[in-house]
């Protein structure tokens, strides 16, 4: 399988590379998990326990084509979306952090179909149906027992905005420990499937702890409960668990290389699509670039289990310390 051969590359490079000392370490890839209907939910991403002040600017553009239908749902998503997110960090009084996230969604037909069509067929992998559907023909509808829920069109809307306070319980260079708490404001419309129409609320544990002089290791661990789906019906969500593991190293003193894996529990109600209904499984690597307070990160991210994720995320990031 292609994402087995991958895990081994990516370990066999973390091997082979002489990776020099170093201590400057901004934490993991700034992905977020960018599957339609799970824009509904306060949508965790796993990052470092060390509090700092910052902003970044996040590009990431995914491909999604689930198509399927039970006895009651009706779950059609063959889109791109490429999402716009702002993040900004200040700490308050050497006490906590404070957090605000805002995202721009612009979900579209998009572009790649014709390149995923050549990819599939010259390795022999499954195409999950992609090549019974027209190229490029954006469609988004959720139905349940022949009810419409969320109807997307093309376009471009802001998704819920996230406000967090993250409070340090051990700082030091070599081990960070962090509780945080956030909360989603309803900002994005449900309707269109930009968000959810309610207030959503998460909490977690974050651990930093560097394993040498090159190399940090991140860890997250959380649940989030969301509010209902309030779309054109409402839909009750299921509160969820997630998780993270990342792990950076320098391969010199402006370049690091970095693997993350990330999963979440299941969020809708029982829908009997497997793509649905199943927890999400995400391997995400990539490198960052640091000039000075600046740092530029690059990153692609794959579904293991073609369960409650794009086929594909790549991400673009450009963040200053200040």
């Amino acid at each position: 399988m292609r994402t087995k051969h991958g895990i081994f590359l990516l370990i066999a490079l973390f091997l082979v590379f002489p990776f020099s000392e170093a201590s400057s370490f901004e934490g993991p890839l700034q992905v977020k998990n960018l599957y339609p209907i799970f824009l509904h939910t306060g949508r965790p991403y796993t990052e470092k326990a060390a509090a700092e002040n910052s902003m970044s600017y996040s590009l990431s553009h995914s491909s999604t084509y689930t198509v399927k239908e039970s006895a009651e749902w009706v779950i059609n998503l063959d889109m791109e979306i490429t999402e716009l997110n702002f993040r900004y960090r200040r700490i308050i009084s050497d006490l906590f952090e404070f957090d605000l996230d805002i995202p721009v969604l612009i979900f579209s037909s998009g572009f790649m179909d014709g390149f995923l069509d050549g990819y599939h067929d010259t390795f022999g992998f499954a195409d999950y149906g992609r090549s019974k559907r027209p190229h490029n023909e954006f469609l988004y509808e959720v139905k349940r027992d022949g009810v419409l829920i969320v109807k997307g069109k093309s376009g471009t809307g802001f998704g819920d905005i996230r406000l967090a306070l993250k409070s340090p319980l051990v700082s030091s260079e070599d081990f960070n420990l962090s509780i945080k708490g956030d909360i989603d404001i309803p900002v994005g419309s449900a309707e269109k499937g930009y968000g959810n129409g309610s207030v959503d609320t998460g909490v977690s544990v974050m651990l930093d702890k560097r394993i040498s002089g090159s190399t940090m290791t991140y860890w997250n661990f959380g649940a989030v409960f969301p509010g209902d789906l309030k779309g054109y019906e409402t839909v009750e969500l299921k509160n969820f668990l997630y998780g993270g593991a990342a792990i950076e190293t320098m391969l010199d003193k402006n370049l690091s290389f970095l693997i993350q894996l990330s999963g979440q529990s299941d969020i809708y109600p029982e829908t009997g699509v497997a793509a649905v209904d199943g927890r999400a499984y995400l391997i995400a690597f990539g490198g960052r670039y640091y000039k000075g307070k600046r740092s530029f990160e690059f990153s692609l991210t794959e579904d293991l289990n073609t369960t409650g994720a794009p086929d594909f995320i790549i991400n673009l990031t450009y963040k200053l310390l200040l």
